[in-house]
């Protein structure tokens, strides 16, 4: 006979409860598009004033020539404006071409082959040169300072160089603005040729206009004011460019996620204002009779 005592089992331990996760909040459309308007507010505000510090500081260096940091601007001006030359040659030349190529068919119907000159002309030298060029510079230049400035962020660089006392706007900002507006106009310049170019190449094989007819009249014909208008234009799309992207690079915070984040404001917001004042100057132009 078994003596041993018999022991009850133990109840099994009920398992424990994790760790509860706590979820996001979740907001209604209309909070999230109120955040987004409180941010965009700020975020304006911020560059009006980021705006006002680049005229400060150009205030400061304008009467004193020695601080004028000719190197540097030189080496922005062939970065952001000789290397850009091919694609802008390139895009301009096709550009050209395709404006036309769209206008022959139409002209050819009404005899008014002789046309395509002034269409080529005014579209190119008004409007799309200097508009294809500053786009292209957007996402070339406009990105690389944003990806610049923010990786120095990143890198303490810019606050190493306000412990040392020395203005991060007036060493890397001002360089960055002036050359751009130095090249882009040139840029556009050259997208004119290249762009016209384009339109007498498709008027010869088209429209039978040969190149000598097609200069005559592009010469008698075109006002000198539709080439300053698109260089004008030109100035204050780099003025766009260059401070876009300086701010958004300057406004990096946390790693190198923050820097291609930054990086893409700089090209999305640029070519939105670009696109802005372009209409703001086709209004104006209009009511002044331009």
């Amino acid at each position: 006979m078994d003596t041993e005592p018999h022991n009850p089992p133990m109840p099994a331990a009920a398992p424990e409860a994790g760790p509860t996760l706590l979820q996001p909040p979740q907001h209604s459309w209309l909070e999230r598009t109120g955040r987004s308007a409180v941010a965009a507010v700020l975020q304006g505000q911020a560059f009006v004033r980021f705006v006002g510090e680049a005229a400060l500081a150009a205030l400061r260096v304008l009467p004193r020539p020695k601080l004028w940091r000719v190197r540097a601007i030189w080496h922005e001006i062939q970065i952001g404006g000789y290397e850009a030359l091919p694609i802008i040659g390139l895009t301009s030349f096709l550009l050209g071409v395709v404006v036309a190529y769209q206008g022959a068919d139409q002209l050819r119907h009404y005899g008014a082959n002789v046309f395509v000159v002034e269409l080529v002309g005014y579209a190119m030298l008004r409007e799309f040169a200097p508009l294809i060029a500053a786009i292209i510079i957007a996402g070339r230049s406009g990105s690389a300072y944003a990806a610049q400035l923010g990786s120095m962020v990143v890198a303490e660089e810019i606050d190493a160089l306000r412990t040392i006392g020395i203005d991060p706007m007036q060493r890397l900002v001002l360089p960055k603005i002036v050359a751009l507006a130095v090249a882009l106009p040139l840029l556009t310049l050259f997208a004119d040729i290249t762009g016209v170019f384009g339109g007498m190449v498709m008027a010869s094989t088209q429209l039978d206009i040969g190149f000598a007819e097609f200069l005559d009249r592009f010469g008698r014909v075109m006002q000198g004011s539709a080439l300053l208008i698109g260089l004008g234009k030109s100035v204050v799309f780099a003025l766009i460019i260059a401070s876009v992207g300086c701010f958004q690079g300057l406004r990096t915070q946390g790693g190198a996620d923050s820097v291609g984040r930054q990086t893409t404001l700089s090209v999305v917001q640029s070519i939105f204002l670009i696109i802005v004042a372009d209409a703001l100057f086709s209004v104006a132009f209009n009511l002044l009779d331009l």
